[in-house]
């Protein structure tokens, strides 16, 4: 008899149990065999009563709603800039007092600030000379009249009376009309006021008291007027045909998250920028309560015309290489991969635009696990 080491003897028993139980479970003795998840059958995907994939998977029925093609893009607030004026003095000076400062609100004609200007003086001086002139020449031509009909003088005094008088009436409109231009009107002197055009308030402020002001194509102020403003944005080449002048449009600003602002839009561009392919879309917001300022960036949503179309929830969409299917149940607990293709996305819905019909049941969720 074999004498075996009493250390070996504990492992080899526990080695030979392992073996004689190892096909007490085997199917071809016990003749049960482990439920599968998926049966298939050519193009059929059974599941069946014992899956565990029937806890797993959600099935819905596929509906029609009203769908709409939105269009988010990027924008920025701008103000109406046929409500905004930049305030350039027509003639050079001294700023003599500032009667308006940044922020205060102003009214059509109010003062805005005064210059001390030798143009100024220069234009009154222009004006007084030339109503002289007419006078002069108003005089000459009256007593010209008086001699030629007398027949003392000649003809051609007369004739040069007229045109000196023609020359001075057009000397005194043009040195008015400067004056006007300025806004000085009548009056005389080097003190020149310069008044606000509209109303609004002051956005911008570049003088200051007592500076010298040279530059006549600087503004001293801007006035705007912010009670409306535009959203600026840029719709590119392929989504221009959903947009269009007084859309709605959906805003919201990126200082006033989850806050959404009703706008519409006012102009769209004639011409498309080449080097973006973008369009400019302006859409007009009331500002009345001072919330937007110029400078803010936004996103705006523009939303096509509504149209009816089968909808299924995004998770009921299955990849599958290229294509993108979903499982449609075509009797009780079996389904066949249908191959779609989607339209618009909304949120978590997504439309089909072809492959599927209203009132089919598909699998809404986990349909992957069909896919394995």
């Amino acid at each position: 008899m074999m004498n075996i080491d009493p250390r070996l003897q504990r492992p080899l028993l526990l080695s030979l149990l392992c073996a004689a139980l190892s096909g007490c479970g085997h199917p071809s003795e016990t003749g049960t065999a482990p439920a599968s998840a998926v049966v298939r059958k050519g193009a059929a995907l059974s599941v069946p009563a014992a899956s565990p994939l029937r806890q797993s998977l959600q099935l819905a029925t596929v509906e029609e709603h009203d769908v709409a093609r939105t269009i988010p893009v990027p924008a920025v607030v701008e103000a109406d800039p046929a409500h905004l004026v930049r305030v350039v003095p027509p003639v050079s000076g001294r700023i003599g007092q500032l009667l308006k400062h940044l922020g205060d609100t102003v009214k059509a004609g109010d003062a805005l600030f005064t210059m001390d200007s030798a143009d100024v003086a220069a234009a009154y001086s222009d004006n007084g000379k030339a109503q002289a002139g007419l006078t002069l020449a108003r005089h000459n031509l009256e007593r010209q009249k008086e001699l030629r009909a007398a027949d003392i003088s000649a003809r051609k005094d007369l004739e040069q009376a007229e045109s000196d008088y023609a020359q001075a009436l057009s000397e005194s409109e043009r040195s008015k009309a400067r004056l006007s231009q300025l806004g000085a009107g009548a009056g005389n002197g080097r003190l020149y006021t310069l008044r606000s055009p509209l109303s609004g308030h002051v956005i911008e402020l570049n003088g200051g008291q007592g500076g010298f002001w040279n530059d006549t194509n600087a503004p001293v102020m801007v006035v705007a007027d912010l009670s409306t403003v535009w959203l600026s944005a840029s719709v590119q080449e392929k989504d221009l045909s959903a947009v269009f002048a007084g859309q709605t449009a959906d805003i919201e600003l990126n200082a006033y998250p989850g806050e959404h602002i009703a706008g519409k839009v006012g102009y769209v561009s004639e011409v498309l920028d080449a080097d973006t392919r973008t369009v400019k879309v302006r859409v007009a917001v009331d500002n009345r309560n001072g919330r937007l300022k110029p400078g803010m960036f936004a996103r705006v949503t523009f939303s096509a015309a509504p149209h009816r179309g089968v909808v299924v929830p995004a998770s009921a969409l299955v990849q599958n290489g290229t294509q993108t299917q979903v499982y449609v149940e075509t009797a009780a607990w079996t389904f066949e991969a249908r191959t779609v293709t989607t339209g618009i996305h909304s949120g978590d819905q997504v439309e089909i635009a072809t492959g599927l019909k209203a009132g089919a049941r598909i699998v809404a969720k986990e349909g992957v696990l069909l896919n394995d």
